[in-house]
């Protein structure tokens, strides 16, 4: 079984910085403390639940605020965001999903660059994982962005949520590019509006502004990108 607490945790290149790339989601695996936000409460139990289970609380929690204040929404289980541990299968799956999509979040902004991998790669290499394990993690840093391969993971409304919980925390979402990028995911989650601002409000993050219809069909373009 793949060990994504300690992949997640990997991905923390610098440890004393705080909500730059990945470290949101990294301190997560690692048990650290958020500086406020609605994260700390999950953080404090980071080191027992693992990171799947963090954003998975966290994205829970937003479903709940959100079935709350809409009527008809449809109500969700606590096991739909996690997994039974007894489900390896279904934990590791979702696992993969949220590395991947913090992965490709943390591209967003061209925050990954050629140092940024070295430093990831060397943290691997010192880590007790699988070559197998450390393959995957180097592939899914190397390969070009591509949101639609991660809206696609989204099989249920569930593993929506959980999608765009993990790509918020891995992120600072402070830049043009980076909230673009949030917008997109969000409309190929097919999330509504409402939903991702439990979303924001349950990771301490501000909710985004309404986006104006746009004249043409959008296509997110990474930052850096000559398109």
């Amino acid at each position: 079984m793949f060990n994504i607490d300690q992949i997640v945790k990997a991905l923390q290149t610098d440890p004393n910085a705080q909500r730059t790339a990945m470290t949101g989601a990294a301190g997560l695996a690692a048990g650290m403390l958020l500086s406020g936000g609605g994260l700390g409460k999950l953080a404090g139990n980071a080191v027992k639940i693992g990171a799947v289970a963090a954003v998975g609380g966290l994205a829970y929690n937003a479903w709940q605020n959100y079935q709350k204040n809409q009527q008809g929404a449809p109500a969700a289980s606590q096991d739909a965001f996690i997994p039974p541990a007894s489900d390896t299968s279904a934990q590791e799956e979702l696992g993969k999903s949220l590395v991947r999509a913090m992965i490709a979040a943390a591209k967003a902004d061209g925050r990954i660059d050629a140092d940024e991998k070295e430093a990831i790669f060397s943290k691997l290499e010192s880590m007790n994982l699988s070559s197998e394990e450390k393959a995957w993690v180097f592939d899914e840093l190397s390969s070009p962005l591509d949101i639609n391969a991660v809206a696609a993971r989204a099989s249920t409304p569930e593993l929506a949520t959980e999608i765009y919980a993990a790509s918020l925390v891995a992120i600072t979402a402070d830049t043009a590019s980076e909230r673009a990028y949030l917008d997109a995911l969000a409309s190929k989650l097919n999330l509504a509006p409402a939903l991702v601002a439990e979303i924001h409000k349950a990771a301490g993050e501000k909710a985004p502004e309404p986006a104006a219809p746009p004249a043409a069909p959008f296509a997110y373009t990474p930052s850096g990108s000559n398109v």
